[in-house]
């Protein structure tokens, strides 16, 4: 999903406006500036786990609500890429999320030459989405839907990588392949990161297998039973967590329907 809730910010404070094409990274810094929130930032450094030894130490927060942060990047979207990587320099996380933000809208706006220029960029600054809600506000609407109808390569070497945020940009990219109905990928990457020690990738992992589960149940517990033993319980538990209470339970002890996998395998 794009974006996470968080307490709300203060908003921005009244600007004179200048024509949309006129706005300069300046003006974007500023704005960010205007409206943040510093209670709200400890409330994130908090929730995004910033402390020594945790997934997002060092990182800093200012405070801003995605609906908030997602208003003023729309209007940005003529921004260079230079000023983007500006933004993916940043410590602060949000504005690293405005700079996603920004190429998200690109994307959606561009021609195919746009779109494949996004694409290049962003495969090329995946150091900078370092944190849950930055892969999953954006690979779903770069990777994903550029590779919608292409080779999915990428996606494999991604999932293999060292980095855990290109393991959860490999996966959380399917759920654009997802949406069209279209599952194999989902379950060829969930099958290469079953071994994955890290807990936001079991979750990841676990989510991509319950949305595919909303396409087709049978295919999506096929693959669970065939996985059972090797399926890191936290994925198992979101993968079926829409599941009857009953299912849950038989499920999570290792008691799989074989009507439901022999429907699953014809799939």
């Amino acid at each position: 999903m794009r974006g996470w809730k968080t307490p709300n910010g203060t908003g921005i404070r009244s600007i004179v406006k200048k024509p949309a094409t006129t706005l300069t990274l300046s003006d974007l810094q500023r704005e960010l500036g205007r409206a943040s929130d510093p209670h709200s930032a400890r409330d994130l450094a908090v929730f995004f786990k910033t402390g020594k030894g945790q997934y997002g130490e060092g990182d800093e927060f200012c405070g801003i609500t995605v609906p908030e942060l997602r208003k003023i990047a729309k209007r940005y979207l003529h921004l260079r890429f230079a000023d983007v990587k500006n933004l993916f320099s940043s410590r602060v996380h949000e504005h690293r999320l405005t700079a996603l933000e920004i190429l998200v809208f690109q994307y959606e706006a561009g021609d195919g030459g746009a779109k494949q220029k996004v694409f290049d960029f962003y495969l090329k600054h995946t150091r900078y989405v370092n944190n849950w809600d930055l892969v999953d506000t954006s690979a779903p609407y770069i990777v994903g839907e550029d590779l919608a109808t292409r080779p999915r390569k990428v996606l494999y070497h991604l999932a293999k990588s060292s980095n855990i945020w290109e393991r959860r940009i490999a996966i959380v990219a399917t759920l654009a392949f997802i949406r069209s109905g279209d599952l194999k990928d989902t379950f060829g990457i969930a099958a290469v990161l079953l071994k994955d020690k890290h807990d936001l990738i079991h979750k990841a992992v676990g989510w991509m297998l319950r949305e595919a589960g909303k396409r087709s149940e049978p295919a999506m517990l096929n693959f669970l039973a065939q996985n059972y033993a090797s399926i890191p319980r936290t994925a198992l538990r979101y993968a079926i967590e829409r599941l009857p209470q009953s299912q849950r339970k038989a499920i999570l002890k290792g008691v799989f329907d074989q009507a439901e996998r022999d429907v699953g395998m014809a799939h």
